[in-house]
């Protein structure tokens, strides 16, 4: 990632510009048909993307995408430092960044945030935060912190329901003050998840997995293909288990996601003998963890894909519940994918948000048995050493 200097305003570079309205133009198409078949006319959204880049391929001498179809090709094939994009920030991809996954055909994680999750866009505040705050406010008007916390485990823990699931989510009391909201956020699934008849979820992330072409089956998240083949969950076959619902795609993306996270951290935390609360303060942070001797943390996970866009949306975690010290936490793949992640956060993190540290969770855990051991300083904290605020904390 370049120097903060030469980039102050990187988010409004050209190209940066134009990517974003190809990731948003994929995004969009995703939603409406599949992106291996669709005809004219085009959408107009995915039209002005195209002819924009068309455009910018004639300035720099470069072949244009004949038409839409090659266009998403590209997405498929090309890694974002191949585009003839001559004016894109050196170093803003890693080499391997492509916006459609070329083994199942769907936008990558890094597309929908680059189409939706920017910080700074009027779009940035789309389904999965409308959601989560419609949650909130219906949870704090029926004074029902325990409500929230059930809503969040449930998208975490149950992103896919059968008719059975459905009838036992529907009698859960805690959700009650929720239960409009249920409704819509789960959407029958479509057949292109099914192959011979069934469904088949991810032992790990519990969503459904993609069929492939050679007979194997793909995983929507990250960090799930980071650890290898996903492993066979739950066969879902619609003659057995009637109708099969899943957690809309924005909720999935970036609530269950993030979610198995936190869960996860809080499991591996707990069995240490520590108390952990998940999203205290109606979501005010993820985890509040408590040590024997009183003294308290509070994180707030994050699983972006690109660390510049995860900089320029740091904030200073909120104070209330209050605590000692305060980290934000991304997994630790992340790092080993992109080495530069953690220096690239703090480079384009905000001048208010300066003393927000960002940890690897394998650097929390660490932190935690140190802290437990009784030993103090940096190595036993998550708060950023005074002398070390320049982005060198490592994995």
């Amino acid at each position: 990632m370049p120097d903060p200097a030469a980039t102050l305003d990187w988010l409004g570079n050209p190209d940066l510009m134009l990517l974003r309205s190809v990731a948003t133009a994929v995004v969009r198409l995703e939603g409406i048909t599949r992106l291996d078949s669709f005809a004219l006319p085009y959408p107009s959204e995915a039209q002005r993307a195209l002819d924009a880049m068309v455009l910018e391929c004639l300035r720099n001498g470069a072949r244009p995408p004949s038409g839409l179809p090659e266009l998403v090709r590209w997405c498929r094939s090309r890694p974002l430092g191949g585009w003839p994009l001559d004016r894109l920030p050196e170093g803003l991809f890693a080499a391997e960044d492509q916006l459609i996954d070329p083994v199942s055909g769907v936008p990558t994680q890094l597309c929908h945030e680059l189409a939706v999750k920017e910080p700074g866009d009027s779009a940035a505040r789309q389904y999965d935060r409308l959601v989560i705050h419609e949650a909130m406010r219906a949870c704090r008007e029926a004074s029902s912190p325990e409500s929230y916390t059930a809503f969040r485990r449930l998208l975490v823990t149950r992103p896919v329901l059968t008719e059975a699931d459905w009838a036992d989510v529907s009698t859960d009391l805690y959700l009650d003050p929720v239960r409009f909201l249920i409704e819509d956020i789960y959407a029958p699934v479509s057949v292109g998840y099914r192959r011979d008849g069934t469904y088949l979820c991810c032992g790990r992330c519990l969503t459904l997995l993609t069929p492939v072409t050679d007979g194997g089956w793909w995983c929507e998240r990250d960090q799930c293909r980071h650890r290898g083949e996903p492993p066979a969950g739950r066969i879902l076959a619609p003659a057995e288990v009637g109708e099969i619902r899943q957690l809309r795609r924005p909720l999935r993306q970036f609530v269950t996601g993030p979610g198995r996270a936190e869960a996860d951290l809080e499991q591996e935390l707990r069995d240490m003998g520590l108390t952990v609360e998940l999203w205290p303060g109606f979501d005010a942070y993820d985890l509040r963890i408590t040590f024997p001797d009183g003294h308290v943390w509070a994180i707030d996970v994050k699983d972006w894909a690109h660390p510049g866009f995860l900089g320029r949306s740091a904030r200073a975690v909120r104070p209330e519940p209050p605590y000692d010290e305060a980290c934000w936490v991304v997994p630790g793949f992340r790092v080993q994918m992109r080495r530069d992640y953690l220096r690239a956060f703090v480079q384009q993190r905000p001048a208010q948000a300066e003393g927000l540290r960002l940890l690897t969770d394998a650097h929390v855990k660490r932190a935690a048995r140190a802290r437990l051991r009784g030993e103090s300083g940096p190595e036993a904290g998550i708060a950023p050493p005074e002398a070390d605020q320049n982005g060198t904390d490592h994995a």
